[in-house]
């Protein structure tokens, strides 16, 4: 039964109850004292009558201390203190708020009182007193192993474990471990002969349970066949991911021809219809960042591109001269990216993808004529351009590598207007989703 202390207000700057501590045993008996100490196994306890030690498994938990706030108009809080002064009082109530009382508000201060009656405590404690000593004194009967070492209040390591566990020695006797309750002196089997224990494939006489238990895991091991542990793989979820960079490089190959008229110093040449080849094969960079839309397969996102217009050399004759030329470019393209995720949580994910930009393509050529005359000039095309493709990824630890192959259709202007409209570029990728 619940019972409540009356605490007077003139004490109230003086800790409640700072030493006591309540604890509840599993068979729901409550004890209350001072913690003297503690491990792993046993806590030492001082009481109104007499020091004990527990065994902490049987400890289900210490209680802390509660106490009822009467304010003025009746009010009334329950709770555990956390700290109080003469000016402020703060108490952390059973739903876990934290409440200020200013102490002139509280008419009185009640202690609970975990107690369920002194007779039952003490005749706890007295039970416990008697069976610790009644274990000492079993205890030093028995023959100290030379070599021990002592834990913290005079126990051994072993002797703080069997007090907790009640441990007793085994021994094994013809190949059979034989606890305490099996051993009857006066009945003990009889141990077999070396004869015997080669026929039975046991271990004959008396042996430590330690040896035999040591002997039978290396034959075990010896026997057991290695299984080499491969790690699990990392199982990604797709709909946690959000963004996506992806960075490229590859070669595209640009079929360019300059035709019609061509700027050669002040002068103007006439190259005809069939021109000359300003294109190759060139390196093509390009990154682009994107983000899912909504929780769908459908990623978006802005793409920037590079690729470059390899160098070529050509030589003509007009007018009775002779010309050598040499030209080389740069394509660069900006504008909107797109993915499609066919299977995105396969391990080999395929998408499609589909890209609208502004191309600025720009081919320099420069030369000597004959007579020593050099010239130089710049050819260049400006306009959109569209792109569509596939590609294929897989994860690689945190990262992702791939292949992408996309066909671009951008027609030229101008000079270079008979070049061919599409061109192809085909890259591999590193690529994150975060």
């Amino acid at each position: 039964m619940k019972k409540w202390v009356l605490v007077s207000i003139s004490f109230l700057c003086v800790p409640l109850i700072a030493s006591a501590e309540t604890l509840k045993m599993k068979d729901g008996t409550l004890i209350s004292g001072s913690i003297l100490s503690q491990t792993e196994y046993t806590l030492n306890l001082a009481t109104s009558y007499g020091n004990i030690t527990l065994n902490q498994r049987e400890i289900e938990q210490i209680l802390p201390d509660k106490h009822r706030l009467i304010l003025k108009g009746g009010t009334q809080l329950v709770g555990v203190i956390l700290d109080m002064d003469e000016f402020n009082l703060k108490l952390q109530t059973d739903d876990g708020a934290t409440v200020n009382v200013d102490m002139p508000q509280i008419v009185t201060i009640e202690a609970y009182d975990y107690d369920r009656g002194q007779n039952a405590q003490q005749e706890f404690v007295e039970k416990q007193i008697e069976q610790q000593q009644a274990q000492q004194a079993a205890q030093a009967q028995s023959v100290h192993a030379a070599g021990q070492v002592s834990a913290a209040g005079g126990l051994t390591f072993d002797s703080d474990i069997d007090q907790v566990f009640d441990a007793k020695k085994a021994t094994v006797v013809n190949g059979q471990v034989q606890t305490p309750a099996a051993q009857v002196p006066a009945s003990s089997p009889q141990l077999l002969s070396d004869e015997e224990a080669f026929l039975k494939n046991v271990k004959a006489g008396n042996i430590s349970q330690q040896d035999y238990a040591a002997a039978a895991k290396q034959e075990l091991a010896a026997k057991k066949p290695q299984v080499k542990k491969t790690a699990a793989p990392v199982k990604r979820i797709e709909k946690n991911f959000s963004k996506y960079f992806a960075l490229q490089i590859g070669a595209t190959p640009l079929d360019l021809k300059a035709t019609g008229q061509l700027a050669v110093g002040s002068g103007m040449v006439d190259v005809g219809d069939d021109g000359f080849d300003m294109g190759g094969t060139g390196i093509a960079v390009s990154g682009k960042f994107l983000w899912r839309v909504k929780e769908s397969n459908f990623w978006l996102g802005p793409i920037v591109s590079f690729a470059s217009v390899p160098n070529n050399n050509f030589n003509f004759t007009q007018g009775g001269h002779a010309y050598e030329m040499r030209s080389s470019g740069s394509l660069f393209s900006l504008g909107a990216a797109g993915n499609y995720y066919l299977n995105p949580k396969s391990r080999f994910a395929c998408y499609l993808t589909a890209a609208l930009q502004y191309e600025m393509l720009s081919v320099n050529y420069h030369g000597m004529r004959d007579d020593s005359f050099a010239f130089s000039d710049t050819l260049s095309s400006n306009g959109p351009s569209g792109a569509v493709g596939v590609g294929v990824e897989t994860w690689i630890d945190d990262l992702m590598v791939g292949v992408e192959a996309r066909q671009v259709f951008a027609p030229r202007k101008d000079e270079l207007k008979k070049s061919a409209a599409s061109n192809t570029v085909l890259q591999v990728q590193l690529s994150w989703k975060f």
